[in-house]
């Protein structure tokens, strides 16, 4: 079974413009345009591509601000600030050298990274072995069998993984269910309350007994009075909490499409070609002995 590497693009290329830039470094090119969030964004892709043994790379793009979520909240992610100046001629140059490169880019109006990265998880996982990289633990969802989720730690090859088993284990519910927890708990990034006074250890102690967001509804006079009130006072946060919280897997994409697309060779001649084009030095010097 071949390897399938999905990469989160915007938590790759945010990623590497911000440790960078916090000194200053932003690897300017000849025409004065920054670099170095698209220079971070490829190596890690590179390092990626040699830790997961992948025969074909995808990179999944938000698109735009704005999604359906916003029409279920109009607060959902409203709070986050704008990009730096210095990012934003970086995101559409990460995209056209990416695909360049040989990756599949994909990013789809109206839905967010995440969404796409179901999607396609859900529909390649049956031929496929598939790695996500992010830094989004509410992927953690689509964890299955032949789908592992590695999250972002620490420099291009430090990862917190898990598959399907590590994720049993620790938590004891099955990857949908963490939809009903983040629903109970709310996520303070992303802008979406849950039930207040609810944290993470009672959300999973709640749907470990209960299995779902219904099932804590259905049982409310069993919990705790200060539970019941919290819960009882937060009901129409809750339901939406939860329609928040959950990826959708099934964006419209021409699957079929993207499966013929996935052409990419590992050929680091060529690679360093592209990057010496654009004047990605911090790369070339990276490829430097591969």
């Amino acid at each position: 079974m071949k390897n399938v590497l999905i990469i989160d693009g915007m938590a790759l290329l945010f990623r590497h413009f911000f440790a960078t830039s916090l000194h200053g470094n932003y690897m300017r090119n000849h025409e004065g345009i920054p670099t170095n969030g698209v220079q971070g964004f490829i190596k890690h892709a590179i390092s990626a591509i040699e830790d997961t043994h992948a025969a074909h790379v995808i990179v999944c793009w938000d698109m735009g601000a704005k999604t359906f979520r916003n029409d279920i909240d109009s607060n959902y992610k409203a709070h986050r600030p704008a990009p730096q100046e210095e990012m934003i001629p970086q995101f559409e140059m990460a995209q056209r050298i990416s695909e360049e490169l040989g990756f599949v880019n994909i990013g789809v109006h109206q839905f967010e990274a995440d969404d796409v990265i179901g999607t396609l998880a859900k529909y390649l996982d049956k031929e496929y072995h598939i790695t996500v990289i992010s830094g989004d633990r509410d992927l953690l969802q689509i964890l299955d069998e032949n789908i592992e989720i590695w999250l972002i730690k620490k420099g291009f090859s430090i990862y917190s993984k898990y598959d399907l088993n590590r994720f049993e284990e620790e938590y004891h519910l099955k990857p949908k269910q963490l939809i009903d927890v983040k629903a109970f708990m709310g996520d303070t990034a992303d802008g979406y309350p849950g039930v207040k006074g609810i944290g993470e250890k009672t959300a999973v102690k709640l749907i470990q007994s209960y299995r779902d967001v219904s099932g804590v509804l259905a049982s409310l006079e069993e919990l705790p009075k200060g539970q019941q009130n919290k819960i009882m006072t937060s009901i129409d946060a809750l339901k939406i909490s939860r329609r928040l919280a959950e990826i959708h897997t099934e964006v419209p994409i021409n699957l079929e499409d993207i499966k013929k697309r996935m052409s990419y060779v590992s050929d680091y001649e060529f690679i360093r070609s592209v990057c010496d084009k654009h004047e990605l030095k911090s790369v070339s010097r990276f490829l430097i002995g591969k």
